[in-house]
């Protein structure tokens, strides 16, 4: 964005925790990686071609490095993180694909800190329903790492049926899931000022990343133009769309042979996505538990999403030969999906468990905290398998 020019990508409020000095080393790196490569292409960057680098440059993006990430000592906490309930209600909706199947595996995209791994294969265990194999598809070597050493400690005899990959399987028969992966796919960031539609690209300045703008090109223009005039925006409007999307959800599609996809992320359906009141976009950016909006800000220390556009989910979907078949609110989800019998039988007759479960379970599902903000995607090829967690509402009309 115009103006004065920027501070260091290294400069935080007083009051925000200092980064490592190994881990401003190597932020330092990609910062140099970056303005090589925007001398290589003129000078600037698409955001998405930023925004890939930052998290994923090998050994130096955000998701590639060696920081925490997640839970108190990270940048945020997802909802396997907050509490096991979440996942063994995903365990649940995977023992109904399985069973449908009859065979299978369970294909995890991204698993963190292994949190989710962990409880989903316990219970399956516990329901008799493991799968033939559990895959973890994760680019970052040092998560992997941390995800194996949680398996071992906690579902050490788990451990063997868990294999790691680089990129999906050619061809496999299962459930996949995919908590908070969508979220992290780079976008591309455009402005709408009345009359022309501008591409956003990020340059080095003097002391710091800032902003250049572009016109778009045509297919992007025409797409925003027919969006404005859909939803009516006000001039002077920015948002984002899902630049890799299709093609990323096009070869996960292609692995999958029969089975289903969960999704689970914040975000809305397209008219609530690009409402003419959400005129800044969705973007957000996360460090040490501050959200901010500057995804120029720490270059590889932070974590940058937006908001999924679920539509456009469904729509890619739909050109990968795949049904949507379910759509509803976390809350919802994990209701149908029984969170409160769960919460039940883990709590027994202890009543400080069961208060610490109870607020657990709060803050998945209120509409303050996760529970209308976060939202639940069935994907399908080849199954008929009625998946808790979407028989109670289905809000597929509002796609």
């Amino acid at each position: 964005m115009p103006g004065s020019e920027p501070p260091s990508p290294w400069a935080i409020p007083a009051d925000w925790p200092a980064p490592a000095p190994e881990a401003l080393a190597v932020s330092e790196r990609l910062v140099e990686v970056l303005r090589a490569r925007m001398q290589a292409a003129g000078g600037s960057l698409p955001f998405a071609d930023y925004m890939h680098s930052v998290l994923y440059e090998p050994g130096l993006g955000y998701y590639s490095a060696g920081a925490r990430k997640f839970g108190a000592a990270g940048d945020f906490v997802t909802g396997p993180e907050l509490s096991p309930l979440f996942s063994q209600c995903v365990a649940v909706s995977c023992a109904a694909v399985l069973e449908a199947l009859n065979h299978g595996a369970v294909l995890e995209l991204g698993a963190g800190s292994g949190a989710l791994a962990v409880e989903v294969l316990r219970s399956l265990q516990a329901m008799d329903r493991l799968p033939e194999s559990y895959l973890i598809l994760e680019p970052s070597a040092d998560l992997r790492e941390r995800q194996r050493q949680r398996l071992n400690e906690e579902a050490p005899a788990l451990l063997e049926r868990v294999t790691w990959l680089d990129r999906p399987p050619e061809r496999f028969a299962g459930m996949v899931i995919a908590n908070e992966v969508l979220d992290a796919l780079p976008v591309e960031l455009f402005h709408w000022d009345g009359t022309d539609v501008w591409l956003r690209r990020v340059q080095w300045e003097q002391a710091g990343f800032g902003w250049t703008d572009q016109p778009a090109d045509a297919g992007l223009a025409e797409q925003v133009r027919r969006l404005a005039e859909q939803y009516d925006w006000p001039p002077d409007y920015s948002s984002e769309r899902a630049a890799w999307l299709s093609g990323w959800l096009s070869e996960l599609a292609a692995s999958l042979t029969q089975g289903a996809m969960l999704f689970i992320d914040y975000g809305y359906p397209r008219g609530e996505y690009y409402h003419p009141q959400r005129g800044a976009g969705t973007l957000m950016c996360h460090y040490r538990h501050r959200a901010h909006p500057d995804p120029l800000r720490l270059p590889g220390l932070q974590d940058i999403t937006a908001h999924v556009d679920f539509t456009a989910v469904a729509e890619a979907a739909s050109a990968a030969g795949l049904r949507v078949a379910g759509f509803t609110d976390q809350a919802h989800y994990l209701i149908d999906a029984g969170i409160e019998d769960t919460m039940a039988a883990a709590a027994g007759a202890d009543p400080v468990a069961g208060m610490r479960l109870a607020q657990q379970v709060r803050q998945l599902m209120l509409p303050g905290e996760m529970g209308e903000r976060f939202k639940a995607m069935l994907l399908t090829r080849d199954c008929d398998a009625v998946v808790p967690g979407f028989r109670q509402q289905d809000l597929r009309n509002r796609l």
